[in-house]
């Protein structure tokens, strides 16, 4: 549900925030790989800056979940430590300080911040971001960053003077994404890497979608202005600069490890701690003078440190002589050598995979224990929480199939499983995504499943089963939000079609036969029926006998679903 918009930058904003910049950079995710061509040209900069996201999200829900509802600092500080936590790559790195300097900016005794304070914390997330990179480039995010928050503070200014009043926080984010734009569509003109390829800066690229997702959350409204791409005049950019992890593959890489893509040729992250600042700057001179792009992120006892190197054992026998080294991953650049670490799993030859596996994401224990009567491998949905791309990942290998197919069961969970996916087949697994919005299409996916075929024989028949299931649910509000039929508040019964709210009520069973009668208004051979625990004793019983009083030759199927956050889901098919 869309939240109620914010004139001040708060709590509630900062958790709004955070799940649209994820869903932003979910959306643009592939956008941004494809441009991917500095400082390494190995096209994960959006899956990156998408998994950093989607830490920084888990950090801000855990935050909520403690108990007192936190302050906007707090808020903010546990946006930022679940980013520096998860961060990934090179421009995850620099987001999650781009973060921590956001949270470091903000006033912790105000109840929230105002325009001047929003702009404050702009400033100081930009400058923070350029003290983190070892040896800063023009024309990357930093530029982006840095133009942000001038404009910002232009803005703020400039209402000041015109209106003899400051700036809403709206107006400053706006202003914040607008100049970011404005910088994105330079870089190519700064860094000679970007302008050869005819592509922005892909880290830049990202940040204004995390800029346009604070607009969002502030106003209420997505930005109109939209971030250019590939400048004007650049549609003769070369096919491996459009597909840069397989430039890098056969050695043309443009980026930033001198011609010829003749760079180090492992990254190597880690968290540390255990030390103190003195110790991570002499750790900082040792890593730089053993490779590139050396980004080093957080303070306060926990450091998130990322180099690209051609020994990486000497990056981490630093890292252990400085403090202790936990979360280390190191990625070999080369594809085949990362996809056959990947198969292997370090942990030997694997056994015989099966043929062909499915992974469906349920919202409850009976719809989960239903689907894995079929044979189907179940990720349950932790209320509170959304599922993420590791667990995804996870359940995939865990089912130890050559195919797979991966049914989402949820519209905001399709980016997070297409990350998956598509690191899934880096591995040498072969992933079909489905995009089922809701847990009645997986079901109606599942029933269709013949595993005996061809894979794209039966990932074409459940995707049209699936794509056949109209979908609705009869779910609570839990607090105040705009939606498509009004203003609802805490309490409140929401009749939701097709992802959208269409009726606003105060009784389940009411509720529930209209949206039923609406479902099947445009006819119908089958409903299905998925009942939560704290649905009404005789909705089932009440449901039933209404379709067969008042809808003739349609069947009714009854589920129970258990703890699936939501009175009742409906299918017709």
């Amino acid at each position: 549900m869309p939240k109620v918009p914010e004139t001040f930058f708060d709590a509630s904003t900062v958790r709004a925030w955070c799940a649209l910049a994820l869903a932003a950079l979910g959306r643009a995710r592939e956008e941004i790989d494809a441009i991917n061509v500095y400082p390494v040209p190995d096209g994960d900069t959006g899956t990156n800056l998408y998994l950093t996201l989607e830490a920084a999200a888990a950090g801000v829900e855990d935050a909520f979940a403690a108990g007192a509802l936190p302050s906007h600092s707090e808020a903010m500080r546990a946006m930022a430590h679940g980013a520096l936590v998860g961060a990934r790559g090179n421009s995850g790195t620099i987001c999650a300080q781009l973060l921590r300097g956001l949270a470091d900016g903000l006033d912790d005794k105000a109840p929230h911040a105002d325009a001047d304070g929003l702009c404050a914390a702009l400033r100081r997330a930009a400058d923070s971001a350029w003290d983190a990179v070892a040896r800063p480039v023009e024309g990357t995010v930093l530029t982006v960053a840095s133009a942000a928050a001038a404009a910002a503070t232009a803005a703020s200014a400039a209402s000041a003077a015109s209106a003899g009043a400051d700036a809403d926080c709206g107006t400053v984010a706006r202003a914040a994404y607008e100049g970011a734009c404005e910088a994105l569509a330079r870089t190519p003109g700064q860094l000679e890497t970007l302008g050869r390829a005819g592509v922005v800066d892909a880290g830049g690229r990202g940040l204004v979608a995390v800029l346009g997702a604070l607009v969002e959350a502030l106003t209420g409204e997505r930005p109109r202005v939209t971030p250019v791409t590939r400048p004007a005049g650049s549609a003769t950019a070369s096919a491996a600069a459009q597909h840069p992890a397989a430039e890098a593959a056969t050695g043309c890489a443009t980026g930033g490890h001198g011609e010829g893509g003749d760079g180090p040729a492992y990254e190597v992250i880690f968290l540390l701690d255990g030390c103190d600042d003195a110790a991570v700057d002499r750790l900082r001179g040792r890593l730089d003078a053993l490779g590139d792009s050396l980004v080093v992120v957080g303070g306060d006892g926990l450091w998130n440190v990322h180099v690209h190197v051609d020994d990486p054992g000497a990056a981490v026998e630093a890292a252990v002589e400085t403090g202790r080294p936990h979360r280390i991953r190191i990625t070999h650049f080369a594809a085949d050598a990362a996809a056959t670490a990947g198969r292997a799993g370090g942990h030997g030859a694997p056994a015989e995979p099966s043929r062909r596996a499915v992974v469906a994401v349920l919202p409850g224990e009976g719809l989960a224990a239903l689907c894995a009567e079929t044979g189907a491998a179940t990720v349950l949905a932790p209320s509170g929480r959304p599922v993420s791309t590791e667990e995804l990942l996870d359940a995939v290998r865990a089912a130890h199939a050559r195919e797979v197919v991966l049914l989402p069961n949820d519209d905001e969970l399709r980016r997070t499983a297409a990350a998956a996916a598509e690191q899934a087949r880096a591995e040498g697994i072969r992933v079909a995504l489905i995009p089922t919005r809701a847990a009645v299409q997986g079901i109606a996916a599942l029933a269709v499943h013949q595993p005996e075929r061809s894979f794209d024989e039966d990932v074409v028949s459940m995707t049209s089963a699936a794509g056949a299931t109209r979908f609705a649910e009869v779910a609570v509000a839990d607090r105040q939000a705009w939606t498509m039929a009004g203003i609802c508040q805490p309490g409140d019964v929401l009749g939701m079609v097709e992802g959208d709210v269409a009726l606003i009520g105060s009784d389940v069973t009411a509720v529930a036969l209209d949206v039923l009668d609406r479902m099947l208004s445009a006819g119908g051979e089958l409903v299905t029926l998925v009942l939560d625990d704290t649905a009404p004793a005789a909705l089932a019983a009440t449901l039933e006998a209404h379709v067969h009083d008042h809808h003739l030759a349609v069947d009714t199927v009854v589920h129970h679903g258990g703890a699936q956050g939501a009175p009742l889901l409906i299918g017709v098919e």
